[in-house]
Parts: structure tokens; C-alpha cells; sequence
């Protein structure tokens, strides 16, 4: 019993474009040009950057999938190098980054599916909250069936979230160019406005990056992928590129339409522009934004199940939740990360919830890029199908250092500390309980139930993977 090898480069395409395009191109504009203080060239340099840095980061993550082709790349690098005390931190600081995650994707579902029907005021929180639940544990349902179900359920959606994007960018650039002078004259006149300083590009990054956040997926399912020597780089290479193009026609699109501050006064960019443009079709929007947070949810719970499973294997979690179902998926897996995003409580500035979650994912690419640097000095003849060039990863920590201690430097804040102890708390718990005993009898008696009752069958180790790697 392993996780099943259905990903090839079409569907491992769908899965990068369903994980990166989602609720970040709606909502990370107004971020990107608050804190670059309305300059539209920086605004639109700063998404250039993040799609570089996205691809530096992604091909240093596909050395990783590529040289351990197994669920929780990553983990398992940080684990044999940095020690299983890091391993087990990273884990814990993943999931709370996807239980909110989750649970802020399926309210801003929710918000758009229902909104239609309270046009001109907020909806209740009683029946979004109750539809944001049913859409999730749906997702979580739906990802119980097996990757092959998921694959098409992603297909679909994705054509749908593309389709809309590319609807925004051609309307805008049919009106930049046969459109009012007043248009022309906002980009024309764009140089004069004030410059940021390092502090705020690096506060913009955070929010800019936001929407790439998705483009390491494939390294979390590395064990599903086919043939991942050849998919993983591929895949990267292409679905970044039409992501990088698709976000900078979006965001110029937005500029044509909306001045820089009506954008960082709109709760929806992409609402307030389809309110200007075609006021009739604004449900055009609500369910193309809807769709783009649907299948990146989904995306979400895959890789977020995939983490557990791995961590469950190496012996830091129960056993149970390695433990594989008829459709070959870690359904105990799926359904904790359900739960628990159900009762995660969500922050209600957005924007601030978004910054922390980029700096938590920085600090930990941060991390594994030591790891790899770190494996390569001391098993240099371990076997290497995909290297990524040593300067790219060289320059990949180095920004990860300049986003994570610019903004504690520039403006030191008591919440700086609070984050550290939050994410130091994990090994108390790592002391606890993995250094503990954990073949008790009450833990046995709950695995052997949820197994008679999911019907699951023990997965059998990945590190057979390991020794199988050079047949892929």
C-alpha cells in the first residue's frame, strides 16, 4: 500500500495553477500598493521580483522533490540534516499556516457565493460561516476519493479561474490602448510619486508574494508525481511563467481602470472593477473568484494531509494518520486538517494575516535551502537526477534574510516577539510527546478502531521510494 504515481505534467501543470492562482491576485494589490505608497512602477517591479524569487525558490525546492521523490519532501530533508527537533517544528508551523489558511479560503467563499443575495449591505456571519464549513469539509470529502478524482475536480476549476483572469487582462489592455487619456495619463504621470524605503519593499514583497505562495505544491506530493526527475522542473518552469504574465496584465488591467487609491480602499479589487466596467456581470466575478479559491483550498488540504502522512511515517505524529484508504488516500489525514481548520479562528485583518504567513513561509524555505547546502557537504555522492545552481541558492537565502529581519530592524514591534515564541512552542510539545512513550494501550485501541472504522490499511515506508528512484 503507497500513495499512488497519477501526476504527470498535464495534471501536475493544473495542480501549480490551481495551488498559486487564487485569492492573492485579488487581494495582494491593494497590499503591494499601500506599502510601495501608491508608485505604480515599483508596485508592478515588486510583482516582477516576487515571480523571481518564486522561481529561485522553486527550483531549489525541485532539487529537493527530485532527490527525496517522496510525500514531505522537505520534511524529510530537514529531518535527516538539521536533526528531527526541526523537522517536527516545521510540521507544527505548516499546519497552523493551513489551518488559517483553510478556514480564511472557505469565508471568502463564502463571502462571494452569498453576497449576491444581500446586494447593498454585508451578509449575515450565521449562513456564511455555515456555508464556509460545507464547502470545506466538501473539498475535505471529495480529497478522501483518491488524487486521481482531485486531479479532475482541479482541471476544471482552474480552466474556469483562467478564463476569468484572462477576461480582466485583455479588457485592459482593450482600454489602455483605445481607451480615455485619463488612462494614459495615470501611467505617464506614475514616476512622480513618492519612493519607499527598504523597509516598505520588503513589507511589499510579503504582500506580493502572497499569491506565489502555491508554487512549491508539487514538492509536499512528490510521492504522487510521475517520473518526477523530468515533471517537477518542467512542471515549475511553465505553470510560473504563465502565472507571472497572467498577474502582471491583471494588476495593469486593475490601474487602467481604478486609480491607485481606489484600489487600496476597496475590500475587492476585482469587484470594484467589474463595477466600473460591466456592472451587470458582477456575478461573473464573485464565481470566478470563488473558483479560484475553491480548487487552491483544495490544493490545500492535498499538500496539508501529505505533511501529516509524512510526519506520521517518521513516528512524530499517530499512526494513523499514515494509514491509506481504498482510494489510496491518508483519509484520517484529511479529515484532522478538516476539523481543525473548522475551529481555527480567523484574524480579521487580512492583510496582516497575510504578511505573517508569506514571513513564516520564507523562514522555513530559509531553512530548507541551509538543509540542502548542508546535505550536499555531507553526502556529496548522494545521488542528485536535478542540481540547482549553487548561486541561486545562495541568493535565495539571502532574500529570505533580508524579508525576515529588514522589518524587525527598521521597525522593531512586541509582536516580533510574540511570533517567535509561537513558533518556538512546538517543542515543548515535541519534548512530550515524541520523546515519550507512545505505544500505549489506549493509543493502540484508538488506531485499531478508526482503522476498522475507515476501512484503512497501513501504508507501507516511503524510504522504499528511495531505493526506487533512479527506475522512475
Amino acid at each position: 500500500m503507497q500513495l499512488s504515481r497519477a501526476i504527470g505534467l498535464f495534471h501536475g501543470n493544473i495542480f501549480l495553477l490551481s495551488a498559486t492562482v487564487g485569492a492573492g491576485i485579488f487581494i495582494s494589490p491593494k497590499g503591494v500598493l499601500s506599502c510601495c505608497l501608491l508608485n505604480i512602477p515599483v508596485s508592478l517591479g515588486i510583482w516582477v521580483l516576487c515571480a523571481i524569487l518564486s522561481m529561485i525558490k522553486g527550483l531549489c525546492a525541485v532539487e529537493v522533490g527530485s532527490t527525496f521523490p517522496r510525500s514531505g519532501a522537505t520534511y524529510f530533508l530537514l529531518k535527516r540534516t538539521l536533526g528531527p527537533q526541526v523537522a517536527f517544528l516545521s510540521v507544527c508551523v505548516k499546519l497552523f499556516g493551513y489551518f488559517v489558511a483553510l478556514s480564511a479560503q472557505s469565508l471568502l467563499v463564502a463571502q462571494y457565493l452569498i453576497q449576491p443575495f444581500y446586494a447593498g449591505c454585508s451578509p449575515p456571519e450565521l449562513p456564511k460561516k455555515c456555508l464556509a464549513l460545507a464547502v470545506l469539509w466538501s473539498l475535505g470529502l471529495l480529497n478522501t476519493q483518491g488524487v486521481k478524482t482531485v486531479s479532475w475536480f482541479q482541471t476544471v476549476s482552474s480552466l474556469m479561474k483562467m478564463s476569468i483572469l484572462c477576461f480582466i487582462s485583455l479588457t485592459g489592455i482593450v482600454l489602455l490602448v483605445t481607451g480615455k487619456k485619463e488612462n494614459l495619463y495615470r501611467f505617464e504621470n506614475a514616476l512622480d510619486a513618492e519612493l519607499p524605503d527598504a523597509w516598505q519593499i520588503a513589507e511589499a514583497i510579503l504582500q506580493g508574494f502572497y499569491p506565489y505562495m502555491g508554487c512549491t505544491l508539487l514538492i509536499s506530493i512528490a510521492g504522487e508525481v510521475k517520473n518526477p526527475t523530468k515533471t517537477l522542473p518542467r512542471t515549475f518552469i511553465s505553470s510560473l511563467s504563465i502565472v507571472t504574465v497572467m498577474y502582471l496584465l491583471t494588476n495593469v488591467s486593475f490601474l487602467t481602470v481604478l486609480t491607485p487609491k481606489e484600489i487600496i480602499s476597496s475590500d475587492s479589487v476585482a469587484v470594484t472593477w467589474m463595477d466600473r466596467v460591466l456592472p451587470s456581470m458582477q456575478w461573473v466575478i464573485s464565481l470566478g473568484i470563488s473558483a479560484s479559491i475553491i480548487d487552491t483550498t483544495s490544493c490545500g488540504i492535498l499538500s496539508g494531509s501529505r505533511i501529516l502522512y509524512a510526519a506520521s511515517q517518521e513516528g512524530q505524529l499517530p499512526l494513523v494518520y499514515s494509514m491509506l484508504n481504498e482510494h489510496l488516500s491518508p483519509a484520517p489525514a484529511v479529515i484532522q486538517l478538516i476539523i481543525l481548520s473548522s475551529l481555527a479562528v480567523i484574524p480579521s485583518n487580512l492583510t496582516q494575516l497575510i504578511k505573517y504567513i508569506a514571513l513564516v513561509s520564507w523562514v522555513l524555505h530559509g531553512l530548507s535551502m541551509v538543509a540542502l547546502l548542508k546535505s550536499r557537504y555531507q553526502n556529496p555522492d548522494l545521488p542528485r537526477p536535478y542540481k540547482v545552481w549553487l548561486p541561486v541558492i545562495l541568493a535565495s537565502i539571502a532574500f529570505s534574510l533580508f524579508l525576515i529581519f529588514i522589518p524587525i530592524i527598521q521597525s522593531p514591534k512586541m509582536e516580533h516577539i510574540y511570533q517567535l515564541v509561537f513558533i518556538l512552542t512546538p517543542l515543548l510539545y515535541y519534548r512530550l510527546h515524541v520523546h515519550l512513550s507512545q505505544s500505549s494501550v489506549f493509543s493502540k485501541k484508538v488506531t485499531c478502531y478508526l482503522q476498522l472504522l475507515f476501512n484503512l490499511s497501513p501504508s507501507d515506508h516511503e524510504n522504499c521510494i528511495l531505493a526506487e528512484k533512479n527506475r522512475l
